[in-house]
């Protein structure tokens, strides 16, 4: 799709200075939801009222003077981040009705500078997903229940938006306007949807941005992120929301996000930044990768860097390779199993009629309002965590993990980033995903899982098309190094 709209940086300095109105083209954007969300299903809660009403208090404000970084920039949020008074229910029926009191930290951070929040981006259930096809949640439009669907495509409305950001990526790709989406990742699900809609994304280093206010899928993995048509512009979310929370501790003290070689409002493609730069190419990933044209793609746009000046080298990651998506499930499963114990129908979310025991009553509530992947993952994830089994699947996975950890390190310590393709394939079909095997499933993970179980940042463009589908080119960098990381992204974004 042609990017018609205007970079988020620009759009803010217009704003400011009164000759775009925040107002209007919160109107613009909140029509195109009404007319497209039924068909494309990018929005799980989506209500016009409350997007306007944001608006007009925010026009009155930069009458006033307001500024701020996002001023009068719209910004979706996945579902599993919350959002006061904004149903939010991370794809799953069982939080049906759940609104929380208080908003996510980057959230908050966003709204702070002046961002207007859409509403809530439709994903798998829990995050438990690579193609967005795992929810349970209804779509609700200005307090209408409009059913369930699917994200679909934009650019194929018969194939995947990839998982399990699939609405964020989803729309990201199909609205007409300035947007960004703040989005999560626990194992790539940042990075696939970004691939598959052939959108620009970043997920950063492992509490660079605060969990606080993130439903969880797996703790020591989950990052929030964002998805939009540029490394520009999820470059300045990303700087917006990060930085230290007392409210989570596992949170960074961070310095400013900045992109090497760019200029005032967008990318500079002279290649400043990138000169002498070495970037490995991991052997045995990409031998992994069966879809050559994909990998032909990908190979084009990383000799767009050697044009730039940096110095282009094989790497070796046999282990990642063979082992990442392994240890990720075993830990991944295991700590969705403890984080999702909680849901019982008591507290808050769907509930039913108190009959029975309290063990009676759970397993109703939980039969009823899970989803298959999520019973799944719960099952095999409290199976790997049991006394008798924790050492030899659980413990095991976590030993393995620091071995994949330090293989990173090593490779690190020769080059100083890491490029290949985000995904094996590019976006399926419906019909071909129904086919899968859960282990199919699990397995389209090889590329975007190494990096997220390391923790380590990773940044995703539009490499070029195969057949007529985006394919995403990956860059990873060691911890922190998340400026490097954009830099590089956005010095080959947009090149040949």
């Amino acid at each position: 799709m042609k990017n018609t709209a205007l970079p988020a940086q620009r759009f803010v300095e217009l704003v400011s200075r009164g000759d775009v109105s925040a107002l209007e083209h919160c109107h613009n954007i909140c029509e195109e939801i009404e007319k497209k969300n039924k068909k494309f299903h990018h929005f799980n809660f989506f209500d016009k009222k409350s997007v306007i009403a944001q608006a007009e208090a925010l026009e009155k404000e930069i009458i006033k003077g307001r500024r701020g970084r996002l001023l009068g920039v719209p910004v979706s949020v996945k579902d599993c981040l919350c959002i006061k008074g904004m149903e939010s229910r991370t794809g799953s029926k069982i939080l049906s009705g759940y609104k929380p009191t208080f908003n996510a930290t980057a959230a908050q951070r966003a709204i702070d500078e002046g961002a207007i929040i859409l509403g809530k981006t439709s994903q798998d259930e829990f995050g438990f997903g690579t193609f967005s096809v795992n929810h349970t949640a209804d779509i609700m439009m200005g307090g209408e229940h409009i059913g369930n669907g699917v994200p679909l495509n934009p650019l194929d409305a018969g194939r995947s938006c990839g998982g399990s950001s699939g609405g964020a990526a989803g729309f990201a790709a199909l609205t007409e306007h300035t947007h960004i989406a703040l989005a999560e990742s626990t194992g790539g699900s940042i990075a696939c949807p970004a691939s598959f809609c052939g959108m620009a994304s970043i997920t950063p280093t492992y509490g660079l941005v605060s969990r606080y206010g993130l439903m969880d899928y797996a703790n020591s993995l989950d990052k929030v992120g964002a998805i939009g048509k540029s490394i520009g512009d999820v470059a300045l979310l990303l700087d917006v929301v990060r930085g230290r929370d007392e409210r989570d501790s596992t949170s960074l003290d961070s310095q400013k996000i900045e992109l090497q070689g760019t200029g005032k409002n967008s990318a500079d493609k002279s290649g400043h930044g990138v000169k002498n730069m070495k970037i490995g190419i991991p052997s045995e990933l990409m031998d992994s990768i069966e879809n050559k044209k994909v990998k032909g793609v990908v190979l084009k746009k990383i000799e767009a860097a050697e044009r730039l000046g940096a110095v282009v080298q094989e790497v070796s990651m046999p282990l990642n390779t063979k082992y990442g998506v392994s240890v990720y499930y075993l830990i991944a499963m295991a700590e969705a199993s403890t984080n999702l114990a909680k849901y019982c129908g008591m507290r808050y979310g769907f509930a039913k009629k108190l009959e029975g025991n309290f063990n009676e009553y759970f397993s109703a509530v939980r039969s009823e309002a899970f989803g298959e992947e999520a019973k799944r993952r719960i099952m095999l994830g409290t199976f790997a965590r049991m006394s008798g089994f924790r050492d030899a699947y659980y413990l095991r996975a976590m030993k393995a993990r620091t071995k994949l950890i330090s293989e990173f390190r090593q490779v690190f310590s020769k080059v100083d980033l890491i490029a290949h393709p985000a995904m094996p394939i590019t976006a399926p079909r419906f019909s071909e995903i129904e086919k899968l095997t859960p282990l199919e499933h699990y397995a389209a993970d090889l590329c975007t899982v190494p990096a997220n179980l390391a923790g380590m940042p990773h940044a995703t463009i539009n490499a070029g098309e195969v057949d007529g589908l985006p394919v995403g080119l990956m860059v990873v960098g060691y911890h922190l190094d998340d400026g490097k990381v954009l830099s590089l992204a956005a010095s080959l974004e947009g090149g040949q």
